[in-house]
């Protein structure tokens, strides 16, 4: 399971872990949810609450035993300004400064560190997989990698299996999201070039199948999502994940 944690006090992560296991599963991965007041692009003060707030997140993971923390942590999603190159690497070194400081802390807890490329629409800073490969070298962290969302991808990128190929070693965590943030299988994205790709670079991630529904209408609202894409969300990942499996068992990635 991928927790989606917006506030730290929201949960206690050894009940949650608890409760995890008394169905057989595990927290695979913590996704960030950053706002406008824990920013690390924006002020001062919302770039060192939201090295704060990720550091957070990684002591949480700790207790939950969950290997990877994953999301748009540079920056909150909806954040999509035209700014002057000059406004935008300056910003960049915010970002760069402010991962290395979340990556070492990672670093010494034994977590990794996965960010998100998003769509044009959701941020102006960073879209695909060559400026995430770009921020990888420049925050020069062996815990930071790159997390792929087949949905965003779809929009940015020219072929989402060619992407893949070009992150190789440095993608750590998927999101497989279909082109409508519906049930992936129902959609036109190409997923069979998808997995054979994963297989081709061996990745050994998890796969996490992610959907945004009207069923919480702050993250609908942030991801735009206005009608029912499927009927229930519960025929997304019951459909999706049979799916997936059967597509990616059949790739033998």
């Amino acid at each position: 399971m991928e927790l989606l944690i917006e506030e730290p006090g929201h949960i206690r992560p050894a009940f949650v872990k608890r409760e995890l296991e008394k169905q057989g599963l595990a927290c695979g991965s913590v996704c960030a949810a950053m706002n406008p007041r824990r920013d690390l692009r924006g002020s001062p003060a919302s770039q060192r609450n939201g090295v704060k707030y990720l550091c957070s997140l990684v002591d949480q993971m700790v207790e939950l035993d969950c290997p990877l923390l994953a999301g748009p942590i540079y920056s909150y999603v909806g954040r999509a300004d035209a700014v002057a190159r000059s406004e935008y690497q300056r910003q960049w070194k915010h970002v760069v400064k402010n991962v290395k400081v979340v990556c070492r802390y990672a670093e010494e807890r034994g977590k990794l560190v996965c960010f998100e490329p998003l769509n044009r629409f959701e941020t102006d800073f960073i879209n695909t997989v060559e400026q995430g490969l770009q921020m990888i070298e420049d925050v020069g962290s062996p815990v930071l990698k790159l997390h792929l969302d087949t949905f965003h991808a779809n929009i940015e990128e020219k072929h989402q299996n060619e992407a893949i190929r070009r992150a190789g070693k440095n993608l750590g965590h998927i999101h497989a999201s279909a082109s409508d943030r519906g049930t992936p299988g129902n959609d036109h994205i190409d997923w069979k070039a998808i997995a054979a790709a994963l297989k081709a670079i061996d990745y050994q991630g998890d796969v996490a199948l992610e959907s945004v529904t009207l069923d919480v209408p702050r993250v609908a609202r942030s991801a735009a999502i206005w009608r029912r894409m499927e009927p229930t969300s519960d025929e997304i990942a019951a459909e999706g994940l049979i799916f997936l499996r059967k597509t990616f068992q059949h790739a033998g990635a």
